[in-house]
């Protein structure tokens, strides 16, 4: 049996496929889903594997948020494995679960995201120092996004702190980036700054930027293309709400189709390549 390129690998050669950074975002929120589905698990369930079967094929990468699964305990972890194993072989699958503990626990974390569920990358909080994000890059050829600059409107409330001199941000980008400079460790910067993501990426060359906020948060498209790229790593743009409700009607797949299709020309027109 062939080794399994590393996520890296994987990620470099999806969105040359794919010809744009184009992540969708898969986030079931119970009052989010089409009229057809019953608010519960099942049509949590069901939402998710529609939106893959319906954009899994024309994604670079796909971000499947665990919170809307948990909520629902045993029932919604397990709804939450038959989500991933609809997957193709050849699909980049960041779980966004924005975990961060100490080492112990970390090492648990990375082995139900990464062991269990086959995770590609997860998104990880670097509070906790490295003892955080080491357990998840232990697993071979595995990858992880940290929390840099978030899209949330309270992002700044810590993230603008200065420490030394130096914004928290930048803080975080410039020890990453150094701490793990072989790729496997990218960024997450929210798109609704195209500033922010200028100055983050003028810190840090290096590492892929995972950029949430563009679509139904309003964040720069354009910007999010610009700086996603690192010089180590490929980087992506999520596309989630923008994608996930384009209908709440019988027809919402092939609305969910149709508007990822639509990114996807976006994109092109603003002249998104791979250039790591």
């Amino acid at each position: 049996m062939s080794e399994r390129p590393t996520s890296l690998e994987r990620l470099r050669r999806r969105v040359a496929e794919v010809g744009v950074p184009i992540c969708v975002g898969i986030d079931p929120h119970p009052d989010a889903l089409p009229e057809e589905l019953p608010r519960n698990v099942e049509g949590v369930e069901r939402f998710a594997r529609g939106l893959l079967s319906a954009t899994g094929d024309l994604a670079a990468a796909i971000k499947i948020n665990i919170a809307f699964f948990e909520a629902f305990g045993s029932a919604g972890w397990a709804a939450l494995e038959r989500v991933v194993a609809d997957l193709e072989r050849d699909q980049f699958l960041i779980l966004d679960a924005k975990r961060g503990d100490i080492r112990t626990t970390a090492e648990r974390q990375a082995e139900a995201l990464m062991g269990r569920l086959g995770a590609d990358a997860v998104t990880v909080s670097p509070y906790l120092g490295e003892d955080a994000i080491e357990p998840f890059l232990a697993h071979p050829g595995r990858m992880v996004f940290v929390l840099a600059r978030t899209s949330n409107p309270s992002a700044g409330t810590f993230q603008d702190l200065r420490v030394e001199g130096v914004a928290l941000d930048e803080r975080i980008a410039r020890w990453v980036a150094d701490r793990w400079p072989d790729g496997r460790a990218g960024l997450v910067v929210g798109g609704v700054e195209p500033a922010v993501l200028a100055r983050l990426r003028a810190i840090a060359p290096g590492p892929g930027f995972l950029v949430p906020g563009i679509g139904a948060q309003g964040g720069n498209l354009e910007a999010g293309l610009e700086h996603c790229h690192g010089s180590w790593a490929p980087g992506l743009v999520t596309i989630s709400r923008a994608i996930a409700t384009a209908s709440r009607g019988s027809d919402w797949e092939a609305a969910a189709r149709s508007a990822a299709q639509a990114w996807i020309g976006r994109m092109r027109e603003a002249g998104a390549t791979l250039s790591v």
